[in-house]
């Protein structure tokens, strides 16, 4: 099942200072810039089995980062930036139109650097509800608990997205119900691209410019979206993070994604969040939606320390104690000051290349075992 990965990243120069990507972005066709200026975007192409997606990764990263070493830059693998001066937003005309619509709170937005995995297409409904229910997910590697200095949530990055930038647009950015058909997702992307399109109008947008810039394919930023274009269906919930905790996030989600083509999916009815959901040979099981969303804001606020949250996601496949989420680590403070978060994004810039450099020698080392 062709699998690949979009995660973005912070570039700071070698004072921690929030700095442009610059020829970073242009490198290949799997880089490029974000829609402010400090964040970086790595892509991967589609990737058939999971030792292809980390090996393309991993050297794309490799080379990424030396080229970042000769032009005295670094990644930072963070959900926010922690700290700092306002972030400014690339001149793009999609841009100004999400602004114009949403107003002022769209600039929350603009802190967040988040982990998307596409997955192929092909028992839909399935795929998508199975995501859904997995949004909780996210907890394993959230990076980041800080917003403007202030700590807000365990991850920083979901909060601000999801309950301020799209606190008036919920239906555009927030967590949608389970569907039955793929005809029902597709009549909701209709109906969101016409609520935008309505909106705009009001705003004094051109009709035209709204047609040019946006579709019902891409005109919603909900955790998990339906990609037509790709063709994908995409999850959207993680903060981004180390590649190895991305990679080990990657290989169980697409472990449960390849065992639902092969068992029944259902979907329970009054659930108990202390044991609801499992994945098993006999079969999956989701809980009920809103079991589903109180362990998704579990997660986003209280991460792992959620035992509900932690046992769950053991029952649906994962190895929580194999996770070791950066927002743990980073906690503890109530407020970080802008110097002290040039610190944090240092050391996890130096995190970030330690964990390249681990990748690329065990990578090293299986191949010298296969000859």
């Amino acid at each position: 099942m062709n699998t690949s990965i979009e995660v973005e990243y912070w570039v700071i120069d070698t004072d921690g200072e929030l700095a442009s990507p610059g020829a970073l972005a242009d490198i290949s066709e799997q880089t490029e810039r974000e829609f402010v200026e400090p964040l970086f975007e790595l892509k991967t192409p589609p990737c058939e089995t999971m030792t292809e997606l980390r090996t393309t990764f991993v050297e794309q990263l490799d080379t990424v980062l030396s080229r970042a070493a000769a032009a005295d830059k670094r990644l930072v693998p963070l959900g926010t930036p922690i700290n700092c001066d306002s972030i400014d937003r690339r001149p793009d005309e999609r841009g100004r139109i999400q602004k114009a619509v949403i107003g002022e709170r769209f600039d929350y937005a603009k802190y967040c650097a988040g982990t998307h995995i596409h997955i192929e297409k092909r028992n839909v409904t399935d795929q998508l509800n199975t995501l859904i229910a997995l949004d909780a997910a996210l907890g394993l590697v959230n990076s980041s608990p800080y917003f403007h200095g202030e700590r807000i949530a365990n991850s920083a990055r979901a909060h601000c997205y999801r309950k301020e930038s799209y606190d008036e647009y919920p239906k555009h950015g927030q967590l949608w119900h389970y569907v039955e058909t793929v005809g029902e997702w597709r009549r909701r992307l209709e109906d969101r691209y016409d609520e935008f399109k309505r909106a705009a109008l009001e705003e004094g947008i051109d009709e035209s410019a709204v047609e040019e810039h946006f579709s019902p394919d891409d005109v919603v930023w909900t955790p998990v979206r339906l990609r037509d274009a790709m063709p994908t269906v995409e999850w959207r919930s993680p903060d981004t993070a180390l590649p190895s905790q991305v990679l080990r996030l990657t290989d169980e989600l697409e472990t449960v994604m390849e065992r639902l083509h092969h068992t029944n999916v259902e979907i329970e009815t009054d659930s108990d969040p202390r044991n609801t959901g499992h994945v098993s040979s006999d079969g999956i099981v989701l809980p009920e939606f809103d079991v589903a969303c109180d362990l998704a804001e579990a997660a986003i606020y209280d991460g792992l320390e959620s035992t509900d949250v932690a046992r769950y996601l053991g029952r649906m496949g994962f190895s929580v104690e194999e996770y070791h989420p950066l927002s743990t680590r980073i906690d503890g403070r109530q407020y970080v000051t802008t110097s002290d978060a040039r610190d944090v994004r240092l050391e996890y810039a130096s995190r970030l290349e330690e964990d390249v450099d681990e990748l690329v020698q065990s990578m090293n080392a299986d191949s010298e075992r296969g000859r």
